[in-house]
């Protein structure tokens, strides 16, 4: 009996507060994470401002793997406060 081939899988980086993740024709900005919930922005173009919303983590992971989402910047909120 032959094994049949495995699909590649994609491991993506755990959700961090501050994140921008680069969609072939969006960005999506992480707010928040929660134990279970995302805070996130989803900007569509040249959107300069979008609604909150929130998702489960494994919804968005899938949503992000699905898109092929490629993270451009994770920033602490140290950092943010620092360059204030």
């Amino acid at each position: 009996m032959k094994n049949k081939p495995r699909k590649a899988r994609v491991l993506l980086q755990p959700l961090e507060c501050g994140q921008v993740w680069q969609l072939p024709d969006s960005r999506l900005e992480i707010g928040l994470v929660g134990k279970t919930l995302v805070h996130y922005k989803h900007f569509k173009g040249d959107m300069k401002r979008s609604p909150g919303a929130l998702l489960n983590k494994e919804a968005m992971q899938k949503f992000l793997r699905e898109n092929h989402a490629v993270l451009v910047t994770r920033q602490t909120t140290l950092a943010r406060a620092l360059t204030r």
